[in-house]
This record gives structure tokens, C-alpha cells and sequence, in this order.
């Protein structure tokens, strides 16, 4: 409690000691002097609550102290208390009030008199400065709010009619003060947003909110219509209100939504260029590559033979670029993802070497792999991005290189417990890249100089492909280059060293496949190739096979015949395969409705995948496929058919 400063003015001296004796405590700091003009100097500077004043005073009586205490006004607020010991008469106590005195003392003192006068006086005192104080609070207040840029309004909870509101109301609304007082708030608030305006304030007196935001459409004067966002708080059966105007807020946010769906709208048209452009071009390799399969199976000689190789790899190609262009989108949609498992490392370094080094031979530029010794085998990593960045960076190496060499290595950088911080680095003598073309490497669709797809080839996504490959888990990708020395791509990133991976057993393309013995199958395939190489494939593994051209008919066959299981193509003319499946599930009863589908789709991008096992289907084989792939699906899927060797 901050103590009440009194000032006791007397000219004895003994006086003031009495009165020290009789006011002395811990609520109150006693100034003491037997000058009247030392007193005027104290009650000047310590902010005086109440003075205790001698009238008898031989400079200057305690009548004129009180006179000039009250001109002043620094002081004129004290409690001037006469301390006295002439007659009482009238004349005396009312020259003292007229002086400003508040009451008297008279000698000699009665302590309990005294110490009950002090002590009122104390208390009143306080009241005043508490008083005064909240005044100053309330006038500051008011300042705000009459200075405010919002709304500020005061409403009956009862009625919400409006009991105060500031000045802003004109230049928000359009209303002047006095135009709004006594009128309903809600009658502000467009139709449409009145019953949820009504129930919210509702809500907020019910449960006696100390705040809440409410935001809600208001009619000018002008008939326009502004969003406003109010803080409401309710006290005392009135509800306080500070509303803004946020129409530039909102119609940001507007646009922001709107350019949201449009961004929404735009990926998914690109996502079904991308499902449609996938299906379009891979099912026709798909097609290629399974023609040039059967081919294979058949009488030819070496010169048709290298034809048929010739073909493969040129729809191999294809498939390259196709992929190429599909990773692109999905890592730029943010729909590609890095899944580490334990793999051995020293195997896909000697597996990515053994695929090129042919390639490097027929240039006869010598191709060197070098693994340093404490470079871990095993540790957990993407095995397929980390072959498809190591044969993109090896590709473009060989590709750019007429002479001299090209080099693999693979080293530790750091150790930390478990964990290993890597740096593959390929070298070569090549071309070179220069320097203001550097930047430019890794854009997609780029390439160092605009002649290079003319002399080399290539669609310029590879790099593309590698830079964002290596930043997916935190990795660095680092190039250095000088024209027609060559170049130096260093891939960096931290793994973890992993136990021995467990060894699968795969079914190799050169095992002879065993026959599917009374398995009736329906396929469902739009593009008459697909058709006819599934077909021939089935009818060599001794399967009964019924094609069809679109779901529609798929349902059709299997209300008439009975199928084992059913392959099927998601994209297709009247009814796609994803309706067919769905339609199968649902409509069909058992056993038919079980029966295994396979999605023989081109998607490549996850959500078909999922949408594809979300209908219904068993089982994806994304085309193009090797022949094995499709006979293990089947086999697995079906189960109560014994399949016999041939004999």
C-alpha cells in the first residue's frame, strides 16, 4: 500500500513531536517543519495528502498558509487540518473553513480524537487519489475510444440496442453518432447474416463471455456492403463491441482462395494430361515391347533378330523419356517421396557400372569405378533413385565425352556413430559446361547450349531430375566445369549403415513360366495390340481367354460366363475400368463378386494406384511389363487352380 504523505506545520518544536507520537504508522510518511514557507516548499514536492497546520504561527498564520496551500493548484487539493488552541468560537472555526480547512484540532490533544480524525481523513484521502486516478483512467479511455479508428459501441444485452457508440461509426458506416444511438445493432447486419449474428450474441450473454469474435456482413448508408470483424465482450448485462472494417483483408483472402482452386484446378488438368499422356504413350510401348517379346519366340534369323534389338531399344528410350517427364511432374507436385530401405551399396555401384561400361567401350573411353575401403556395404537407402541419379550423371558423362575418361567415386566424407556422410563423384574429360551456363544445367527442358539436343540428343530433364532426386532427403548436389577439360558432379547426402538385407527371390524372364491349366481369364483392353499380344501370351500359358473392349461389356461376359480372374485396363471408352470394378464389388453376388482383378493400367502416378485399389481391384501392373511379371501376379491371385509343369 503506497503510504499517505501528511505535513505537520507548527512552530514549537514539542508540538510536533506530540503529533509524531500520536500519528506515527506504517501507511503513512510524516513531513515535519516549523517554517510555514518550508512547508509551502514541501507540500510543492511531495504530492501532500493532508497538512495538520498551528494557526498561531509568529511569520505567517496558519489562515494565509491554507489561503496560498488552496491557490496553488499543485496543492489546493490538500486536507488542511487546523491544529489550534484559541477560543472556539464561531467566528474562528468558519474563517478557518473559509480559508479551506476541512476541521479543526484543538489543544490540548485528545489522542483517540485525534488519531479517529487522522485516521478518517486517511481514508478519505485514499478515496480521493482513487478517485481521481480512475478519472484519469476514464478520460484516457474515452480518448481512445472517441479517437479510435474502429467501431466502439456499448449494447443493452436485452434488446442489442446500441447505448453509446464513437464517432468512427460515421466514417465506417456512413452514420452520424446520434443517428445510431437507441437503435438495434442487428438492424446493421445484412438478411442473410442476422440469424447467425443474433444467436451468437445470444450465445455470448447466455455464457457470459469476456471475449469472442464475430464476423458478419454490414449495409452502409450508401447501400454497399462491407465485412466487419467485431471483438465482443459482455459485462454486467452490456455487451461491448469493437468493430473493424475488413473488407481489404477478406477480399484478399477472396482472392487468395480463388487463386487456390484456380492453382487446384490447373494441377488437376495437369494431373490428367499427365494420366492420360502416361496411358497414351506407354500403353502402345507396352504394346512394341510385347510384340517384339513374341517375336523373339518365333523363327528368325540374325539379321531380324538385331532388328527385333533394335526395336526394344528404341521403345526402351521412349519409356525413358516418358518416365523423365512423369518424375518431373510428380516431384514438382510434391507427390514424389524418398523410401529408404537396407540395400547394398557396393552392389549398385558394380550393377550401374557393369550396364554403361559397354557404352563407354564403343566410345573407347575408359570407364574406372573406385569405392574406398571404409565405404560401408550395406546402408539404408533409395536403391532405385540412387541407380537413377548415378545413371543419369554416368549417361550425360559418357554422352559428353569424345575421348580420355570417365570416373566413379565413392568415399566417406564424416562418421558419426551409425550414420555416414557420402560423396559420389563423377568425373570425366568431357566437353565441358561453361560458366554462365551452369545455372542453367539443371532447369528442366534445359541444357547447356541450344545446339546440344541438335549434336547429343536428350530432352535436358536428366539433371533436372538428378538435382531434385538429391535434395528430396537433404541431400547436395555440387558441379564444377571448364570447357573442354571437363567436368565434375559430386552428389552428397548422410546415411545410415544397415544390417545385411534379407535376399528375394525373383523369378527370372529366361525361366520357363509354367501353364495356366483350366484358367479362364477376361481381359479388358481398348487398344487392339495390347489385345492381341495379352492374348497370345495367355494362350501360350494354355489360359482360356475372352477379350473385351470396355467395361460395360466386362460386366456383360461376366453375367454369362464364369472367370477365374479378370485383367483389366483402367482407361476405356463407355464405362472405364475403375467403374467396373466398383460395379463387380457391389452388384454381383458370390463368388462373382470376389473374383481377383488385375488393373492393367499405363498410370504411373500414385493416386491412380490408390484409385485403383480403392474400387475394388486386387492387384496394379503398370504397362509396359515383362511377360513374368504378369504370370507371378496371376499365380498369386489365383490360388485354387494347380498349375502342372509341362511335360
Amino acid at each position: 500500500m503506497t503510504p499517505v504523505n501528511i505535513l505537520i506545520v507548527d512552530d514549537r518544536p514539542e508540538n510536533i513531536i506530540a503529533l509524531e507520537a500520536l500519528l506515527k504508522r506504517d501507511d503513512v510518511r510524516l513531513f515535519t517543519t516549523t517554517s510555514p514557507n518550508e512547508a509551502l516548499k514541501l507540500a510543492w514536492e511531495n504530492q501532500i495528502a493532508i497538512a495538520l497546520i498551528d494557526v498561531q504561527m509568529p511569520e505567517m498564520d496558519g489562515f494565509e498558509l491554507a489561503e496560498m496551500l488552496k491557490s496553488n493548484p499543485r496543492t489546493r487539493n490538500i486536507l488542511v487540518i487546523f491544529v489550534t488552541a484559541i477560543s472556539k468560537e464561531a467566528k474562528y472555526v468558519v474563517k478557518g473553513l473559509g480559508a479551506g480547512a476541512v476541521d479543526y484540532l484543538y489543544k490540548p490533544l485528545d489522542p483517540y480524537i485525534t488519531a479517529a480524525k487522522v485516521d478518517a481523513f486517511i481514508q478519505l484521502a485514499r478515496s480521493t487519489e482513487e478517485i481521481k486516478q480512475k478519472n484519469e483512467e476514464l478520460q484516457n479511455y474515452a480518448t481512445v475510444v472517441k479517437n479510435s479508428a474502429d467501431i466502439v459501441c456499448a449494447i443493452d444485452a436485452k434488446t442489442f440496442r446500441i447505448k453509446s457508440i464513437n464517432p468512427s461509426v460515421e466514417k465506417i458506416l456512413g452514420y452520424k453518432p446520434e443517428e445510431m444511438l437507441n437503435t438495434s445493432i442487428a438492424d446493421r447486419v445484412i438478411e442473410s447474416d442476422k440469424p447467425f449474428f443474433r444467436r451468437r450474441l445470444g450465445e455470448i450473454v447466455k455464457d457470459s463471455l469476456n471475449f469472442a469474435v464475430i464476423e458478419f456482413q454490414v449495409e452502409t448508408f450508401n447501400k454497399t456492403v462491407i465485412w466487419a470483424e467485431s471483438r465482443v465482450s459482455y459485462r454486467n448485462g452490456t455487451l461491448f463491441m469493437n468493430i473493424s472494417d475488413v473488407s481489404p483483408q477478406k477480399s484478399y483472402q477472396q482472392q487468395l482462395i480463388k487463386s487456390k482452386e484456380a492453382s487446384d484446378i490447373a494441377r488437376k488438368a495437369k494431373e490428367s494430361f499427365l494420366a492420360n499422356m502416361s496411358h497414351e504413350l506407354r500403353t502402345p510401348i507396352n504394346g512394341i515391347l510385347g510384340i517384339t517379346n513374341l517375336l523373339r519366340k518365333t523363327e528368325v534369323d540374325e539379321q531380324q533378330m538385331s532388328l527385333l534389338n533394335l526395336l526394344e531399344v528404341s521403345s526402351q528410350s521412349l519409356l525413358g523419356v516418358v518416365n523423365d517427364v512423369l518424375d518431373i511432374s510428380k516431384i514438382e507436385a510434391g507427390k514424389f517421396s524418398i523410401v529408404r530401405a537396407p540395400a547394398n551399396l557396393h552392389e549398385i555401384l558394380k550393377s550401374v557400372y557393369g550396364l554403361l561400361k559397354f557404352k563407354a567401350d564403343e566410345q573407347n573411353i575408359e570407364f574406372m569405378l573406385e569405392v574406398a575401403p571404409d565405404v560401408p556395404v550395406n546402408i539404408m537407402v533409395d536403391s532405385l533413385r540412387l541407380n537413377q541419379v548415378l545413371m543419369n550423371l554416368l549417361s550425360n558423362a559418357i554422352k559428353f565425352t569424345k575421348k580420355g575418361y570417365v570416373k566413379l567415386s565413392v568415399k566417406v566424407l564424416e562418421r558419426k556413430s551409425e550414420d555416414v556422410k557420402l560423396e559420389f563423384c563423377v568425373s570425366d574429360s568431357g566437353i565441358g559446361i561453361a560458366k554462365d551456363n551452369l545455372d542453367r544445367i539443371f532447369d528442366s527442358f534445359e541444357q547447356a547450349k541450344d545446339d546440344t539436343t541438335l549434336k547429343y540428343g536428350g530432352t535436358g530433364l536428366g539433371l533436372a531430375i538428378v538435382k531434385k532426386l538429391t535434395e528430396l532427403k537433404g541431400g547436395e548436389l555440387l558441379v564444377s566445369s571448364e570447357v573442354d577439360k571437363g567436368s565434375e558432379f559430386r552428389f552428397i547426402n548422410w546415411y545410415t549403415i544397415a544390417a545385411k538385407p534379407v535376399e528375394k527371390t525373383v523369378s527370372r524372364p529366361s525361366e520357363k513360366l509354367l501353364p495356366f491349366n483350366n484358367i479362364s481369364v477376361l481381359v479388358a483392353e481398348d487398344n487392339t495390340v495390347n489385345q492381341f499380344m495379352i492374348s497370345k501370351l495367355l494362350k501360350d500359358w494354355n489360359a482360356v481367354v475372352d477379350i473385351v473392349d470396355n467395361g460395360r461389356k466386362v460386366l456383360t461376359k461376366l453375367q454369362e460366363n464364369d472367370y477365374d480372374i479378370i485383367l483389366m485396363d483402367t482407361h476405356m471408352p463407355e464405362m472405364d475400368g475403375y467403374e467396373a470394378a466398383r460395379s463387380i464389388r457391389i452388384d454381383f453376388a458370390e463368388p462373382k463378386r470376389s473374383i481377383p482383378i488385375i488393373s492393367l493400367s499405363a498410370a504411373t502416378l500414385d493416386h491412380e494406384q490408390q484409385e485403383a485399389i480403392a474400387a475394388g481391384m486386387n492387384d496394379v501392373l503398370s504397362k509396359p511389363f515383362q511377360p513374368y511379371q504378369l504370370h507371378e501376379k496371376i499365380s498369386r491371385l489365383v490360388k485354387n487352380k494347380s498349375l502342372k509343369k509341362p511335360v
